[in-house]
């Protein structure tokens, strides 16, 4: 009979120790802890360091008449030592405020990132970017516009926010990531589950 794999959860944790460290506009914590083995018992003491940042939204906007993506460039410190430079192609994003929507997050923060309106929006899936270091859950969607003059530059001053705004058919922008113009993972998901989609949502959405 084949070994069934365990079925671990939050109580299969024991958290021992939680230091609080940087608190800025993100944090970062150390923890002590142990958690129970796939071989039974418990693990011994561990210490790990976590990135600990609010939950985020990020949108794929898609003309379904023009079959058209917009993206957005901009600087971004992780990619500071990539060989192309830090600018990064990617989508409109933002952080998920204490009780706010995310419908809402995505319809403002498309307002504010790439100037337009989100006409229809509809929800992709929700994954921990990166679950070894940071507690970031992004929620992904895509979002229904009219791309007809989108473009040039965007952002919000005071944030620091110095965006570029393009248009691109999807066939330009499937190349751009298979080329490793696209690097992030959002983009790639978003970019990926279209190739898969964007039939039905022409067919619902125009």
């Amino acid at each position: 009979m084949e070994e069934q794999p365990p079925c671990f959860g939050i109580d299969d944790v024991e958290i021992i120790d939680e230091v609080k460290g940087y608190a800025g506009f993100f944090r970062l914590n150390t923890y002590k802890l142990r958690h129970r083995l796939i071989k039974g018992g418990w693990s011994h003491e561990l210490h790990r360091e976590c990135f600990i940042r609010p939950p985020a939204v990020a949108v794929l906007l898609y003309d379904p008449y023009e079959d058209k993506v917009v993206l957005i460039e901009q600087f971004r410190i992780g990619a500071l030592w990539e060989m192309a430079g830090p600018w990064s192609m990617e989508l409109v994003a933002g952080i998920v405020g204490p009780g706010e929507d995310k419908a809402d997050v995505a319809h403002r923060e498309t307002k504010e990132e790439a100037g337009c309106e989100v006409l229809e929006l509809e929800y992709i899936c929700e994954y921990l970017s990166s679950p070894g270091a940071s507690s970031e859950k992004v929620s992904l969607y895509v979002g229904g516009i009219d791309s007809k003059g989108v473009g040039g530059r965007h952002g919000l001053a005071h944030e620091g926010e110095d965006i570029w705004v393009q248009n691109y058919s999807r066939i330009e922008a499937w190349k751009a990531f298979e080329e490793g113009y696209i690097n992030n993972a959002a983009t790639i998901i978003a970019l990926q589950w279209l190739q898969s989609n964007y039939q039905r949502l022409q067919d619902q959405w125009r």
